[in-house]
């Protein structure tokens, strides 16, 4: 094609020019995936710390009090829809415990249930920092925090004194860190039957059904459509009890997006005003051209073609460019792991490419309104 030729003749007139529109856009795009991933592998590291360990939707009796029973509609309605993440169905009881050393007591909130289905949601095997992850009959595991203050290791004895005037000895099997000093300091997990006998409820009575959900931000439409399919039982779900978490999130990707879109606003005025330029500088060569046959829309698109090839160029080595940004960024010493989405890129990429297509736009219109007569009359 002829305008292609032509285009691709006047980028090669012009090396250096078409090297810094090249190199520009590169920059403009790495900035943009490396802000980008930055913030996606913040707010993925965040939500993980956050709710990771812990249930999206939680079905629970209306007063908190009451049990809630697990009837087989209610189970099969959570296990077959495919929202809920596989092996994440928790069903749960709790109560009280008071823990005493002889010289320090403290509140402890036993969480008793099955360590398999507790895995799929707290994932306690794999946040096991030192004894075995265990959960049998008179065995107890604490947290990070707890074990610090009051001196507990893996194997040793503590006794608890239970609601309703009971007490039990209970052996420390494991210590775990679920990314929270609170839950650490706070919370420990038991069997099931500890809090069933401590309450006397039935078999299929619980305190919640926890369950996490494959996409988090699916938890209200997940609880709306639960509620309505479960009468007599309240569903609660994360975002609702964590609004400010979800504001944080919210202006982290409004101040993201914010900074993306100057640096391409950036990258569009730099691109349409260096081509702005090269029309100028242009204008004879296009003039003649125009005067030996050469139409409108063939001329306007030489300059379409030169903004494609340089938007794909420097997209191309502004991933590059992002890689090795990150592989650097990585060396230092982050909280957080940070990774590339390949669809992120993929975009960016593609934003790229088509930014410098509409910063064509100047430069095709001056190109239209241009008379080869006059251009050839002034020289």
């Amino acid at each position: 094609m002829l305008s292609l030729r032509i285009a691709w003749r006047f980028l090669r007139s012009s090396p250096g020019q078409s090297a810094l529109i090249a190199c520009g856009i590169a920059v403009g795009i790495a900035t943009q995936i490396f802000v980008g991933s930055i913030i996606i592998s913040l707010q993925a590291n965040l939500l993980d710390t956050t709710i990771g360990s812990a249930p999206h939707v939680t079905i629970q009796a209306i007063k908190e009090s009451d049990p809630v029973r697990l009837t087989p509609k209610m189970e099969e309605l959570v296990r077959s829809d495919p929202r809920v993440k596989p092996g994440t169905i928790a069903p749960v009881r709790s109560v009280p415990a008071l823990f005493s050393n002889g010289t320090d007591s403290a509140t402890l909130g036993l969480i008793g249930g099955n360590l398999d289905e507790l895995d799929g949601i707290y994932k306690i095997s794999d946040k096991t920092l030192s004894g075995t992850a265990s959960l049998g009959n008179g065995e107890i595991m604490v947290g990070k925090e707890f074990a610090e203050k009051y001196g507990v290791s893996a194997g040793d004895s503590i006794a608890l004194s239970l609601t309703g005037g009971q007490s039990g000895s209970f052996t420390v099997t494991g210590i775990f860190d679920l990314g929270s000093s609170q839950f650490n300091g706070r919370q420990a997990f038991v069997s099931g039957k500890v809090p069933q006998n401590v309450l006397g409820w039935a078999n299929d009575e619980y305190q919640a059904i926890n369950t996490q959900l494959i996409e988090p931000y699916d938890s209200k439409e997940v609880a709306s459509s639960w509620s309505s399919r479960l009468p007599g039982v309240s569903v609660v779900e994360w975002q609702g009890q964590n609004a400010s978490l979800l504001a944080g999130l919210v202006a982290q990707s409004a101040s993201s997006y914010m900074i993306q879109g100057f640096v391409l606003v950036a990258v569009a005025l730099g691109i349409a005003s260096t081509l702005a330029i090269a029309a100028v500088q242009k204008t004879r060569q296009i003039g003649i051209l125009k005067a030996m046959g050469l139409g409108d829309q063939a001329a306007g698109r030489i300059f379409l073609f030169q903004a494609a090839m340089l938007g794909v160029a420097g997209s191309v080595l502004g991933v590059l460019l992002s890689f090795a940004i990150l592989a650097l960024f990585s060396l230092s010493p982050a909280p957080f792991t940070i990774s590339m989405e390949p669809t992120f890129v993929a975009i960016s990429a593609a934003i790229g490419i088509i930014v410098a297509l509409l910063s064509s736009i100047i430069p095709i219109r001056a190109t239209s309104r241009l008379d080869p007569i006059e251009v050839i009359q002034n020289g």
